[in-house]
């Protein structure tokens, strides 16, 4: 069994689907490991760390793919990188499943089985192979860092002979993996933290962290929860008044950390450019929403720009901006989910087609898309 490891070739991807330990173990199952040269470059990982690990080195991605069982790679890649894929193979990634429908139907002619990280469904069994978890862990993590270094004051309260540093206060928006792990970080810098919500879950998460939740409470937001824990699209009428209850919060914020998604869905607008006039100068908006639309539509993809004397920060691809850990993360992730396919008397790839993991995360198989979120 040949388990190959792509180079990254999207913009503002450092990350690697593998790492030295992960190579060490998919030998120890009795693969066989080729990593493109090149492909741990973003991530301080060079071919020799790969190579000493027992892996070889391909000079390119043709040869890597090239009889291969098993293609191990960050983001979706390029239809011809998989143009030798061998017939049964399967093909592992985040692969942004609800875009770009013309690439992935490309990706899935090639006649590789995709699986994406993106739909490996959200149940107890399957939480190492989360890699939305891993990744927006550090990515909740990176924005506040982000925005503390942005930001013209100290985060905690200090007390001098010279006077007193009042403390930062930061206003979290959306308390799930990314959000929570702002929270936590933003409190560890000592400041003064608030979150929001729709989910009714949510608010018990939040002030465990030592934050105060701020969500209109009422019987649309008990209901607010989807059974896979994501956030329900609000009704207009709810919108308004969680609106005019953020409006008049975020005018005492310093910071604001917006992580609010939908999956396959534009980002909610959480933050008007109304609400952004209204923020004190000084203030920092970190969008981490960006790449879905934003949660405030000041904020440009790739950029940091001011507006009124208001930062915002949207930086693109913020896990690869710690491509270090954030790799170590997700090629864990992989090895799990990839153990799941291996048969471990026979060690060849045995894929169990009818095990909830695998059902949930199979985009394509035999040339055709099947995933039922991407029918139509």
């Amino acid at each position: 069994m040949k388990i190959a490891v792509l180079r990254d070739r999207r913009a503002h991807e450092k990350r690697v689907a593998a790492s030295a330990e992960t190579v060490k173990k998919f030998i120890g199952l009795g693969a066989e490991v080729v990593v493109e040269t090149g492909a741990g470059e973003g991530s301080r990982l060079s071919d020799k760390v790969f190579a000493d690990a027992g892996a070889t080195i391909a000079p390119d991605a043709a040869a890597a793919v090239s009889g291969a069982d098993v293609i191990l790679s960050v983001q979706r890649p390029d239809a011809t990188a998989l143009a030798g894929v061998k017939p049964g193979a399967v093909a592992i990634g985040l692969y942004a499943p609800y875009g770009e429908r013309d690439e992935l139907q490309a990706l899935a002619k090639t006649g590789a089985a995709l699986m994406a990280m993106e739909f490996v469904p959200r149940i107890s069994r399957a939480q190492a192979m989360d890699a939305l978890s891993s990744q927006a862990n550090l990515a909740g993590y990176k924005a506040v860092i982000d925005a503390a270094a942005e930001f013209g004051r100290a985060m905690p309260m200090m007390m001098t002979a010279a006077g007193t540093v009042a403390p930062a206060r930061v206003l979290v928006f959306g308390a799930g993996v990314a959000g929570l792990q702002a929270i936590a970080t933003a409190r560890r810098l000592g400041a003064i933290v608030s979150a929001t919500d729709v989910r009714p879950a949510a608010k018990e998460q939040v002030e465990s962290l030592g934050a105060t939740f701020v969500a209109v409470i009422d019987d649309e937001f008990k209901q607010a929860e989807t059974a896979a824990g994501y956030a329900k699209p609000m009704s207009a009428e709810y919108q308004a008044k969680q609106a005019a209850l953020i409006a008049e919060t975020i005018k005492k914020q310093d910071i604001a950390i917006c992580t609010a998604l939908i999956p396959g869905r534009k980002a909610p607008v959480l933050i008007t450019e109304e609400m952004v006039m209204s923020m004190k100068p000084g203030s920092i908006i970190v969008d981490l929403a960006v790449e879905q639309g934003g949660n405030c539509p000041l904020s440009k993809p790739g950029e940091v720009v001011e507006v009124n004397g208001v930062t915002l920060m949207g930086h693109l691809n913020v896990p690869s901006r710690l491509a270090q850990d954030s790799s170590n993360l997700y090629a864990k992730n992989l090895l799990n989910l990839v153990t799941l396919l291996i048969d471990k008397s026979s060690k060849q790839l045995n894929v169990p087609w009818d095990d909830e993991i695998v059902k949930g995360a199979l985009v394509a198989r035999d040339g055709a898309i099947v995933h039922p979120q991407l029918q139509g």
